[in-house]
């Protein structure tokens, strides 16, 4: 069993983008049928997706995990929460512009 989408709900659209391009996505624009514009990555192999938050729908509550390239790089761009070791690598915690805990490691 794999991971194959992975949609989370944004209430700045722009801001998360940047976000998680600052992780390393890269995000293309969508639009299907009458649904909302969001954005698309498929960086990670599998389906990424940033949507507009929709009017009195709260932000979830997920906890995401990415495996990023040049995590120093990554670190100098975001804030750190915490850290912590799992399998002998470090994990670094950073919350996304929505407060969700993001939690980092090198690839």
């Amino acid at each position: 069993m794999e991971i194959n989408l992975l949609v989370l709900r944004c209430k700045e659209l722009e801001t998360s983008k940047q976000f998680y391009e600052s992780l390393g996505f890269t995000f293309v624009k969508e639009k299907h049928g009458g649904g909302p514009l969001h954005y698309s990555s498929r960086d990670a192999g599998f389906v990424f997706e940033l949507y507009p938050l929709a009017e009195n729908e709260a932000v979830d509550n997920a906890r995401v995990g990415f495996s990023v390239k040049h995590i120093p790089q990554v670190l100098s761009q975001v804030a750190t929460e915490s850290q912590h070791e799992f399998n002998g690598k470090q994990v670094y915690i950073v919350r996304d512009p929505d407060g969700r805990k993001v939690e980092l490691s090198e690839q």
